[in-house]
């Protein structure tokens, strides 16, 4: 599978595509207007990147930003059938859609009376025109017309579905063009309500609210933004009365980050532990669900609090763990700070998890508690290869066993990948254990995409910019170290912080950025034609981003750094192979060849 290497083409291509005027301005290309918030009066405010395809609304309404791959999300536009499998889970290129007969639906008596026991009245349910399909029983048909009436999509729901029996709840007719549902009913530009389900929709309008809509596929479907984009900001707000599933409110984090300026969201204890607006009507009327629209908020006001009201830190106070290298903790000033979220990165093969394991028995070694999450090696693989790293012994007598059971004791924990099968949801939620009930301080995640959950039709972008937010924010929440193993995009040359695999805001999210490897020829070398790699014992540390103080140390000024192979040891000089002991016992010795036999990392 392919991964997005930008090409200057496809920003032209993508102008063209949306119709919007331009002029290049040195390495920018200008839009006339910006594509998400299209200003009447602000022009000249959007730009891309020629270099790299990264693009900014300098609008402080606005604020759109991202690169190629979420204008491909967000306008229908395809880098490639490779780039769009990995990227998107709907195929966005094609360009026409199914054509309906438009003609008036007849509601049929059976989809009134099924409306009657969700406390829909008749009248609204013909006037949705909501029916039963003439082939299949028990199956309601929703048809979604937009704001000129015209037949667009068309929904079914199988009112006997039972999971046991395997079939679809819900689907709809191939090659629609998504959009809301109940747009042709919408007057004026208020306020928008936008629910998850159609009948939750018409629980509002029965309710005495107008203008709400629904999504077309779901929680987790968004190809409808591009169609609906120019007549949802039209409104002046928009309230999301998504489902409430535990505490969380469907819908209402995408599109508060589509419309910063503009959503509310439904507060969680105006459903009254009720999962929908449906739910809420029937058991507690119509007046529940106005209050509710009513009384929505913004997502983030709860977190608005007075400057006077924060507390003062000194950051070289806080606490924080020695990374076990001089040099990294000069730069990082003093090192590891809890409350951080790393993301460590490198070439394949180059040695990340040997250097995040080495990590882990620092903070060990400093009686911090640890947990592990490994999605490439089994358990044992693991305890072989920190064994191996703290007593520098390759082979492990059964006295050095005892001995490092009782050191690791109750501070060394590791995430038992055989017994969990869904592993994205489950993870966060172990780690949230293992930091409350085993007080572990320090969190090794290796790596990113093993982490995540390897569903295909889940949407790989969101879930990596949600899975690390979480994990930024446990960080700060809990007041612990997470380290985040990451590939890079490219195996060649220097890496960036727009080179880590992944949604493009991950870095933005972390805290601190570094990218361990084999050093790099320099261009004399290349030239010269000197080896890639004259020594491999040699590495380099680089720490690219360091958002606490803003210290770096890239390319030349990179941290120098040797590796030991028998021992998987790795420092800043050889002696200090000898001189590095770890506490679990008090022998300073041990393992002293490397002839490299028996290494399987």
């Amino acid at each position: 599978m392919g991964i997005y290497e930008f090409k200057k083409e496809d920003v032209f291509r993508f102008a063209q595509q949306i119709g919007m005027k331009t002029s290049q301005k040195g390495s920018e290309l200008i839009f006339d207007r910006c594509p998400y918030c299209r200003p009447e009066k602000d022009r000249h405010t959007f730009s891309i990147n020629l270099t790299n395809g990264m693009f900014e609304c300098k609008r402080a309404k606005c604020g759109a930003k991202g690169n190629m791959i979420t204008l491909s999300r967000d306008f229908d536009f395809s880098l490639g059938k490779e780039v769009d499998a990995y990227y998107r889970t709907v195929d966005y290129s094609r360009k026409q859609y199914r054509q309906f007969v438009q003609k008036h639906i007849e509601t049929k008596e059976t989809a009134i009376e099924y409306m009657d026991s969700r406390d829909i009245f008749p009248e609204i349910v013909r006037k949705y025109e909501i029916t039963m399909s003439d082939k299949q029983k028990y199956v309601m048909v929703f048809p979604f017309r937009d704001e000129n009436g015209e037949l667009q999509f068309i929904k079914y729901r199988n009112l006997k579905y039972d999971k046991d029996q395997g079939g679809s709840k819900e689907w709809c007719e191939k090659n629609c063009k998504p959009i809301l549902f109940g747009m042709n009913h919408c007057s004026g530009f208020s306020r928008l309500v936008i629910t998850e389900g159609q009948i939750d929709s018409l629980s509002c309008i029965q309710a005495g609210i107008e203008n709400a809509v629904s999504v077309p596929t779901g929680k987790n479907g968004f190809t409808w933004i591009p169609y609906c984009w120019d007549w949802v900001n039209r409104f002046q707000k928009i309230v999301v009365f998504g489902d409430c599933e535990n505490g969380y409110i469907t819908l209402a984090e995408e599109l508060t980050r589509r419309w910063p300026m503009k959503v509310s969201v439904v507060r969680v204890e105006d459903y009254r532990g009720c999962k929908d607006a449906n739910e809420l009507l029937q058991k507690e009327g119509p007046e529940a669900v106005r209050y509710a629209v009513e009384n929505a908020e913004p997502q983030n006001l709860n977190c608005i609090k007075p400057m006077a009201k924060v507390e003062r830190v000194d950051i070289m106070q806080m606490e924080k763990m020695s990374t076990g290298l001089v040099s990294l903790d000069r730069v990082l000033d003093g090192g590891f700070r809890f409350g951080q979220l790393a993301i460590l990165t490198g070439k394949r093969g180059d040695g990340k998890s040997t250097m995040a394991s080495m990590w882990g028995c620092e903070a060990l070694n400093q009686n911090y508690n640890c947990f592990f999450y490994s999605g490439e090696l089994p358990d044992f693989f693991f305890r072989n290869w920190m064994d191996r790293q703290i007593t520098k012994k390759r082979e492990i007598s059964q006295a050095d066993e005892d001995q490092l059971n009782q050191w690791y004791g109750e501070k060394a924990f590791i995430y038992d990948n055989t017994s969990v099968p869904d592993q994205n949801a489950e993870l966060l939620k172990i780690i949230e254990i293992a930091i409350v009930q085993k007080n572990c301080r320090f969190i090794t995640i290796d790596n990113l995409m093993t982490a995540l959950d390897p569903d295909l039709e889940a949407d790989l972008y969101r879930q990596q910019s949600k899975f690390v937010g979480e994990l930024a924010a446990m960080a700060k929440k809990y007041n612990v170290f997470i380290l985040l193993v990451a590939h890079p995009r490219k195996q060649y040359g220097s890496i960036s912080n727009d080179d880590i695999s992944g949604s493009s805001n991950i870095t933005d999210r972390a805290d601190i950025v570094l990218v361990y490897g084999r050093p790099k020829k320099d261009k004399n070398e290349k030239e010269q034609g000197v080896a890639e790699v004259v020594d491999d014992t040699q590495r380099t540390l680089e720490v690219l981003k360091n958002r606490l103080t803003g210290k770096l140390a890239t390319e030349k000024k990179g941290i120098k750094l040797v590796f030991e192979e028998g021992s998987k040891r790795i420092a800043e000089h050889t002696s200090d192979f000898i001189k590095k002991t770890f506490n679990w016992n008090n022998d300073p010795y041990g393992f002293e060849s490397a002839d490299g036999s028996d290494v399987p990392f």
